[in-house]
């Protein structure tokens, strides 16, 4: 039989890095063409340290100790060695703590051998994070994305062994050995996740409903992405005037919010405020949250916050880039925010790039500080260019050329006595941009 431990808010932390851990640091640098010299790993080490602290610190809970380690790769049992889990136990025997965080990800055999060892709740960081995802999801469909992805993870790791439920007996003419308790549990979950994935889907098309109208009126989508505690929320309260729930603290929103943007010149823009991203955020996470980041992928800007102040920013930029392509939003055009100069005494300032186009801003989220240029350059971004020329379609595009007009993207129309249309095109050059990617209209449009 085995029962798991009941944790308390008293933690001790593990964190041990590998050689798999060190080569996907290296991997994700901001120069790839490089190696990192031993002083840059070594400071990427402490930054990856210091913020699994932070994620239990955010978690609620009280940090008794913190042990540290190296091994070339984790062991296939209990991912550390005897000597360092005999120092773990030491550890554990002074300072009273009934819960062990690991910073890295362990295999639910891993975990069950742990806590067989040790007599205290093990989790790892994955969990962690589901963890205060939970505690911070405050919409329907943050619960629901949550709930699913704590049921996904939690599929791995069902380990009953309880034998006084070892066999259901049935009932005449159902006699025989029936579902084991863990079937059951297995049985159950996978029927909470159903529900949970029809509700979601009805929330996604939900908002691509919400989506489309917004497309049909000519409205345009800002969204707030970066780093988590770089800064977002304060920002998006700042430029929409709202009061979004903001702290320095991991993942302090998790719900997307959508307002209104009033920019420069009379123009206006529907913002939205999305999840941080975090290093090596967990798989399942992503996954449920698909439907949220969709607001990210069909933007028409993104708008990166990067904390000026973190030493590590370049590494976290390359983070998020990293997750944005891999929910489809690698090429949504982004405006980089460097946020806090209030910390390091900066001045807002705009750098532009090729054909005088902000690419990066310098604000101050908390003080006010360079709001106005990022307004005129948010502005700039969405409405600044524009594609005009003539688009021929043959008589069997009527689908493209519906889209073209609800994009509002066609200001005449000729019909050839062939059939074949030509349509010319006055468009958002981002909107245009999108709509050449889908069909692949380059080669049929003369400018």
């Amino acid at each position: 039989m085995f029962e798991r431990p009941v944790a308390s808010d008293l933690a001790l932390l593990v964190h041990i890095d590998t050689d798999d851990a060190r080569r996907r640091r290296t991997s994700n640098g901001a120069r790839a063409d490089e190696p990192l010299s031993s002083h840059e790993h070594g400071l990427r080490l402490d930054a990856s340290r210091a913020e699994f602290k932070e994620l239990a610190v955010s978690a609620g809970l009280q940090v008794t100790d913190f042990i540290v380690g190296k091994r070339k790769r984790p062991d296939s049992r209990l991912f550390v060695g005897k000597g360092k889990l005999d120092e773990v136990r030491m550890a554990l025997s002074e300072s009273k703590a009934e819960l062990v965080l690991f910073g890295q990800r362990l295999s639910p055999s891993q975990e069950r051998n742990l806590e067989a060892e040790l007599k205290v709740r093990v989790l790892d960081r994955n969990s962690l994070i589901l963890d205060i995802f939970a505690q911070r999801a405050r919409s329907f469909d943050g619960k629901l994305q949550v709930e699913l992805a704590q049921l996904q993870h939690l599929s791995t790791r069902l380990v009953r062994g309880w034998t006084h439920l070892e066999r259901q007996k049935g009932g005449i003419g159902l006699r025989g050995p029936g579902e084991t308790q863990l079937e059951t549990d297995r049985r159950l979950l996978n029927e909470r996740v159903k529900v949970l994935k029809g509700r979601l889907a009805k929330v996604r098309r939900q908002r691509e409903q919400g989506r489309a109208q917004r497309s049909k009126t000519g409205i345009h989508t800002v969204a707030l992405v970066g780093y988590t505690n770089a800064g977002k929320s304060t920002l998006f309260n700042r430029l929409t005037n709202e009061n979004v729930y903001s702290a320095d603290q991991l993942f302090a929103t998790l719900d997307p919010t959508l307002r209104r943007l009033e920019l420069a010149h009379g123009q206006a823009a529907v913002m939205a405020d999305t999840v941080g991203f975090i290093e090596d955020l967990p798989h399942e996470l992503v996954d449920a949250f698909r439907s949220t980041l969709t607001e990210t992928r069909e933007a028409d800007l993104l708008v990166h916050v990067v904390d000026v102040v973190d030493d590590e920013r370049e590494q976290r930029q390359a983070e998020v880039n990293q997750v944005l392509k891999s929910i489809g939003a690698g090429d949504v055009p982004q405006l980089v925010v460097y946020n806090k100069i209030d910390l390091v005494e900066l001045s807002p300032q705009v750098r532009r790039g090729e054909g005088d186009t902000a690419e990066a801003v310098w604000v101050s989220a908390l003080s006010g500080e360079g709001i106005e240029p990022l307004l005129e350059a948010i502005a700039q971004r969405l409405g600044g260019a524009r594609v005009t020329g003539t688009l021929h379609l043959s008589p069997d595009r009527g689908k493209l050329r519906a889209q073209l007009y609800a994009a509002s993207a066609v200001s005449d129309e000729l019909v050839a006595d062939d059939g074949t249309v030509a349509l010319t095109i006055d468009a958002d050059a981002v909107d245009w941009a999108r709509l050449a990617s889908e069909h692949g209209i380059d080669a049929e449009f003369e400018r």
